[in-house]
């Protein structure tokens, strides 16, 4: 018995992160969305791709959740994308309710599911998806670090000139503007960064960092980014399907790990096909602990502002 992922949102988002699924042969697909004949003719589209590359899985749209019955995954992406000069938290309480219709429906049809959230505010909206399904902590996780911990990794690719692979950079806290790109665990081939680079040079990639969703938003200009993000996703997806136990930068719900409770929050995790297996601790400097704390507080008042 094949896989199934449902994916909530066929928007850009939505939509890639089925792309690339589809392209790993991962899982059937199904993209919900609540525009008719919208998600139904992308995943024919799709479908119709699948030949060229040879790959056998199922892709269906539809308006209806009834569709997305047995997922072992469910993506939401749906939500309002940010605009020029918005913050993710200016999202909070219109997505808020889009995310909360996601959660309650999709619960009904697949009870034993996995969620992973990327609608923005994202640790905010993982925690309400968590208080609406009702589901055990690990089993819900947000999509932000990876993307974050990318973003810095391309930054870094390009001022040195080095490949990809070669850099690891960890991204921790709320997916916001105060973000913890944590440098002196991040490295080149072994190089710590700020070995590898001018003090000035790194504090600028820091700075891009957390400002990278903003940067593409103001090239945009109506949408936010989309290809990096959905990536992101199918990693996570990846490494819950195959039971991989791989350690990535992802919201997760704290239980008094970094010394933060009843939270969501970017951390390093473990994922399986439980969901999250473990919340991997960092021996952090007190100046790096103090980044977190003041990043933590900015999600605290989010969630508290939904009275959940």
């Amino acid at each position: 018995m094949k896989n199934k992922v449902s994916i909530i949102g066929a928007g850009m988002t939505g939509s890639t992160t089925a792309h690339w699924l589809a392209e790993r042969e991962l899982a059937d697909i199904v993209l919900v969305d609540i525009v008719e004949g919208m998600p139904q003719g992308k995943a024919l589209d799709l479908q119709e791709a699948l030949p060229v590359i040879g790959k056998d899985v199922s892709v269906v749209g539809s308006n209806s959740y009834e569709a997305t019955a047995g997922s072992d995954i469910v993506v939401i992406t749906a939500g309002l994308p940010r605009k020029p000069g918005m913050s993710r938290d200016d999202l909070l309480f219109a997505n808020a309710d889009i995310v909360r219709k996601a959660a309650e429906e999709t619960i009904k049809y697949s009870p034993e599911a996995i969620f992973i959230i990327l609608t923005n505010p994202l640790d905010v909206m993982a925690y309400l998806a968590m208080k609406v399904t009702g589901v055990a902590p690990h089993r819900v996780v947000g999509q932000a670090g990876i993307l974050d911990s990318a973003r810095m990794r391309a930054f870094v690719a390009m001022e040195l000139g080095v490949s990809v692979e070669n850099i690891h950079c960890y991204v921790l806290g709320g997916h916001g503007d105060e973000m913890v790109p944590l440098t002196r665990h991040s490295n080149v081939a072994g190089v710590p960064l700020e070995k590898a680079m001018p003090a000035d040079r790194l504090a600028a990639i820091v700075d891009r960092t957390r400002k990278g969703g903003g940067e593409i938003v103001s090239l945009l200009k109506t949408g936010s980014a989309f290809y990096a993000p959905s990536i992101a996703i199918v990693q996570m997806v990846d490494a819950i399907l195959k039971d991989k136990h791989l350690v990535v930068p992802a919201a997760a719900y704290l239980q008094g790990e970094y010394g933060l409770k009843d939270i969501f929050f970017g951390v390093p995790v473990q994922l399986g096909r439980r969901g999250i297996e473990k919340v991997w601790e960092y021996e952090l400097t007190e100046q790096e602990l103090d980044a977190l704390r003041k990043s933590a507080a900015g999600v605290a008042e989010n969630i508290a502002k939904l009275n959940l």
